[in-house]
């Protein structure tokens, strides 16, 4: 769901909804619509509500990259992607939005002068107002179509199967796959690595943070053969791993040293 803007800077919501109770499983706003923001929302909803049988999203980029076919499978999770041009199936989700737009964006984007309080200073006081205002209203007010309370509704279905902090850290890695070199090294975006002389020639997977690229892991056919050894570093994060803020970049001033 497209945001407010906070702080000069337009917001998205990801957002996963229960199908059977409407209660918000997961949820984050960010300045971004893309794989780092939805695993931001999609990974302490499995951490906090379980690992559901299903996920039903759409067809943009941030739904259809390879690292969340792969979180799905590594915990057992089918992906489903609505069909293109129908978007009867993204009722109940767009249902959900339209709430958040009428109870809580109202709220905290009205007028100052009206209200007596400013817009949210900054995205992390959006989301603690969010998760507040779900908490404490949404999940506990009456759904009109199933008659009950999301979080009661929920409740109700019983214990759900959590993943364990490894299963979900796994889960979260990104992969690539490349051929080692005559040399036993690899590259990944820029980076040159040195790996085991007994798997040149050979099609290995590269496992890593998307955050960190100084530590990757080397598989053969899914069975770890130690990491991958920096030895050219020019990049330390993925290019989609893009911050949610920015780090100010440093003018230059006459007279002054290089910044470092």
């Amino acid at each position: 769901m497209h945001g407010p803007a906070i702080a000069g800077r337009k917001t998205y919501l990801f957002a996963f909804v229960d199908d059977h109770s409407r209660a918000l499983v997961g949820y984050r706003f960010g300045y971004a619509e893309d794989t780092v923001r939805l695993a931001a929302a999609l990974r302490p909803a499995l951490a906090s509500r379980g690992v559901p049988e299903a996920i039903y999203v759409d067809n943009g980029s941030a739904f259809v990259d390879a690292w969340l076919l792969r979180a799905c499978a590594k915990l057992g999770i089918k992906l489903t992607h609505s069909t293109p041009g129908r978007p009867q199936g993204r009722g109940k989700i767009e249902r959900l939005f339209r709430t958040v737009r009428d109870q809580f964006l109202v709220e905290i984007t009205g007028d100052p002068e009206v209200t007596g309080r400013h817009l949210v200073a900054d995205l992390a006081e959006l989301n603690r107002l969010f998760t507040a205002w779900t908490e404490t209203v949404y999940h506990r007010h009456i759904h009109s179509e199933t008659g009950a309370a999301p979080l009661d509704r929920w409740s109700a279905g019983g214990p759900v199967s959590l993943p364990t902090p490894a299963a979900l850290t796994e889960a979260f890695l990104w992969e690539e796959h490349r051929t080692v070199t005559k040399t036993a090294t690899v590259s990944l975006h820029g980076n040159t690595y040195q790996v085991d002389t007994g798997l040149v020639g050979r099609k290995v997977e590269l496992v890593f943070d998307p955050f960190d690229l100084t530590r990757i892991e080397v598989r053969l056919a899914g069975v770890p053969t130690g990491l991958a050894i920096p030895h050219r570093i020019g990049r330390h994060a993925h290019p989609k791993a893009r911050p949610e803020t920015p780090p100010r970049q440093q003018r230059h001033r006459p007279g002054s040293t290089t910044p470092r």
